[in-house]
């Protein structure tokens, strides 16, 4: 079995584009290994997850940390798709609603924590 050592004197002896493709081929597997081992422990440490935060609240509602509707807003999106018409463009309309807070009380900032 070969030392490190042994192993480097031989691609030293290598031409140029080989010693390039040994050094780009080495730096990406390290690289895939690091990212692998991370993502694999940021996973199964729940650091994705969706906690109950502000953040939550406001985009599920009450705590709720998964999409409720079914039925309802897939019949919006069919409905939307057989009203649409294929040559208008692309466009956004923005509705206002009315805020559920209290009328005295003022509205908190969100926070997005990172």
């Amino acid at each position: 079995m070969k030392t490190i050592i042994e192993h480097i004197e031989r691609v030293k002896g290598q031409p140029h584009h080989v010693r390039r493709r040994i050094a780009f081929g080495t730096a990406a597997a390290g690289t895939a290994i690091i990212a692998l081992t991370w993502l694999a422990i940021s996973l199964s440490t729940g650091a994705f997850a969706l906690k109950d935060t502000s953040f939550a609240r406001s985009a599920y509602g009450d705590g709720a940390t998964e999409a409720s509707g079914g039925a309802e807003q897939l019949a919006g999106v069919g409905a939307a798709a057989l009203l649409s018409d294929d040559n208008a463009p692309a466009s956004i309309e923005i509705i206002d609603s009315p805020s559920s807070s209290s009328p005295g009380k003022k509205a908190e900032p969100t926070i997005i924590p990172f």
